[in-house]
């Protein structure tokens, strides 16, 4: 009992965080490459849901206006979610009709974001962040796949241009991580994982997102609902700043995981592969399986104790846990950082387990978060 405990709890990790991506990869030539044919001008609408936000805002709508894509027409909706700053005032005093501001009352993103897509002119709705930078050219290639009819949606690549002295040097890789999964995905027709930073829908696929679900991931399956496929593009990119501070970056991940299992309930109806083929199994894979897979790491460590005066290979297998535990300790405790880069890696990685772990453990008791504020993401 002990060792199948021991290869069921080191498989199921192994397979949802490395296995799974070169599944993809070596499956990925087997399908074909899809070539749309240029995409004429489009009717775009922009939208930026806000909450205190008058340290970006106006460099946002200076970024954003400032892209060189040429749209039949262009919209801007500026959605403040109860914001106490200057925000809002600051967002209307841009002299520009391209530019709509709404001042609306606390309600939660997610609502907002609801609000602003019934404003939309746009055929094609583009979500962004306040406190990104988008880099020249990002509007025009996010749009460009939707030449193809299949296409209902769009995700771009997020980059954190200069890692800090601490974690976020482990969520930079990270992000490199996400961005080679999601382009295997893409290959295969299977994109199931978004930033809310940059993303886009056709207008008429999207749904009203449910309170307490992520919004970035409920927006992006609003495609394959339809039946539609969701491409990653790796030329639109936006830079952000990653987060050196444990708690901050253990406080995400547990918020990012209550709330992506929540949407996972809500769109259980695509985790059938009976009627959704490869992409329910790569939902499954991707966002199922790979939250589920932290809390294996106590009973695999724990067999792997009981296995320890087995077969040799168990005592290497227990000597390899206890180093890597031990060097992610002490990364956690040189808050001066003078521990080589691997010891910060280390920690990043220990701290983002444990953070899916207490928010898997949440969601089991019916925990949510209800209110938005983007300094918790920062």
């Amino acid at each position: 009992m002990a060792e199948f405990i021991f290869w069921l709890c080191l498989l199921l990790p192994f397979y949802a965080w490395l296995g799974y991506p070169l599944l993809l990869t070596v499956l990925g030539p087997l399908f074909p490459r899809h070539t749309p044919a240029a995409l004429p001008p489009q009717r775009v609408s922009v939208v930026v849901a806000a909450h205190n936000e008058e340290r970006n805002i106006d460099n946002k709508l200076r970024n954003l206006l400032a892209q060189d894509y040429h749209a039949e027409s262009l919209q801007i909706v500026v959605a403040s979610d109860g914001s106490s700053d200057r925000t809002v005032a600051l967002a209307r005093s841009f002299d520009d009709p391209r530019i709509r501001v709404l001042d609306l009352p606390r309600m939660g993103k997610n609502s907002v974001l609801n609000v602003a897509v019934t404003q939309c002119t746009g055929d094609i709705v583009v979500f962004t962040d306040a406190d990104v930078h988008w880099i020249d050219g990002t509007l025009a290639a996010l749009l460009a796949p939707f030449a193809d009819p299949q296409v209902g949606g769009t995700v771009g690549k997020m980059i954190i241009p200069v890692a800090g002295k601490g974690l976020s040097l482990g969520e930079s890789l990270y992000r490199h991580y996400e961005a080679w999964l999601r382009r295997v995905e893409s290959r295969t027709g299977c994109t199931v994982s978004a930033d809310g930073a940059l993303q886009a829908v056709r207008r008429e696929l999207y749904q009203p997102i449910p309170a307490r679900v992520n919004d970035d991931f409920y927006i992006n399956t609003c495609a394959p609902v339809a039946g539609k496929r969701v491409v990653y593009v790796d030329e639109a990119q936006v830079l952000d700043q990653g987060v050196d501070e444990a708690d901050r970056q253990f406080s995400r991940r547990q918020r990012v995981t209550v709330g992506g299992l929540i949407s996972l309930a809500a769109r259980r109806e695509l985790l059938n592969p009976l009627r959704h083929g490869l992409y329910a199994i790569a939902l499954i894979s991707h966002k199922l399986i790979r939250r589920l897979a932290p809390v294996l790491l106590l009973p695999l460590l724990l067999a792997n104790l009981w296995l320890f005066d087995g077969h040799g290979f168990y005592q290497l297998t227990l000597a390899a846990q206890l180093l890597g535990y031990a060097i992610a300790i002490a990364g956690l405790l040189d808050v001066r950082q003078r521990l080589p880069k691997p010891f910060r890696l280390a920690a990043f990685v220990l701290v983002t387990l444990a953070g899916m772990s207490v928010g898997l453990w949440q969601f089991l008791r019916g925990h949510s978060y209800n209110q938005w504020n983007p300094d918790q993401t920062r």
